[in-house]
């Protein structure tokens, strides 16, 4: 095993890979680098399990709640902006370590984006327009009309991806699959050892699960979803659809009571868990895989080769 940097921790929600990042950042010397889709927004602290003030100041973190949720935020964004926070940490002397269970964003950091080209103010204007006007079963339309191959692969509900597919056919003449299948220029190479996936059994997984939204609701969930519904975003945008906002704001409304949001929350959780874990299992399969148990000697294992 080599000494490059930076160490990758993915996993699915709930699965102990934050406390395993921040640990190894207070023993190795490390930053801690978000690679969640969730943990980027601000108003969303508690709902995402961001980590809280005193886990920022054991450990420095970046790329955590810079994103106001009225954002759609992108993989594009975040691969430029992961690129730019592990090439400052590592210039300062650091070990970044990359955490999340967002595999798209790891995707993207070791395997590279496709280059699409950027797309025109005016068209992407254009398209956010008529989604908003039309709304995204027009859009659906539109797109099978002229790529049906693309139409296949979304929901008629999916207005964001919908509007992406149109503003890239347009620009560039070009469909959105096209440019799927054209290589990128990844950012971080997934060295043997240091690309780690935290992957509890499957009833420790759902314990916890639970637990943390338990813990959560305690924090203050609640208060926190109805601030953000106060916002009068969008009901598509991707911080609108966290996990337990749908819940909770049918509680807040009086639709259902308190232990039905909770239940509903947590199946929603726990079905998320298993959608992460099956991804993983399809794309990360060189990866180094460690249950919740095993973390802790992993991490006095790693430790010791850095410190060596």
């Amino acid at each position: 095993m080599m000494k490059p940097s930076p160490i990758l921790i993915a996993g699915p929600t709930a699965s102990g890979k934050s406390a395993l990042a921040l640990s190894l950042a207070e023993r190795i010397g490390g930053t801690v680098i978000n690679a969640d889709a969730m943990q980027v927004y601000r108003e969303l602290r508690i709902l995402t399990a961001r980590p809280s003030e005193a886990d920022e100041r054991r450990a420095p973190h970046l790329l955590y709640g810079h994103v106001p949720s009225g954002e759609a935020y992108s993989a594009a964004r975040y691969a430029a902006e992961a690129r730019e926070a592990i090439a400052t940490v590592e210039s300062s002397g650091r070990i970044p370590i990359v955490v999340g269970g967002t595999g798209l964003y790891f995707k993207a950091l070791t395997e590279g984006l496709s280059p699409i080209p950027p797309i025109p103010d005016d068209i992407r204007a254009h398209w956010r327009r008529r989604a908003s006007e039309d709304g995204p079963a027009a859009l659906h339309a539109i797109l099978r009309a002229r790529d049906p191959d693309m139409a296949e692969r979304l929901r008629p509900t999916d207005p964001q991806r919908l509007v992406r597919a149109l503003e890239v056919l347009e620009a560039t003449g070009r469909s959105l699959a096209f440019w799927h299948k054209q290589p990128g220029e990844p950012a971080v190479h997934v060295a043997a050892g240091r690309a780690i996936v935290v992957s509890p059994e499957r009833e420790e997984l759902h314990r916890r699960c639970d637990a943390r939204f338990d813990t959560m609701m305690a924090e203050g969930a609640l208060n926190e979803v109805r601030a953000l519904l106060a916002l009068g975003l969008d009901a598509e945008l991707p911080a609108m659809r966290a996990l337990g906002v749908k819940s909770l704001a049918r509680l807040i409304a009086g639709e259902i009571g308190t232990e039905e949001a909770a239940d509903a929350a947590k199946s929603e959780t726990r079905q998320y868990a298993k959608r992460q874990l099956t991804w993983l299992r399809r794309n990360m399969i060189s990866w180094l895989w460690v249950n919740t148990q095993e973390t802790e000697c992993f991490s006095r294992k790693l430790v010791e080769f850095i410190r060596s």
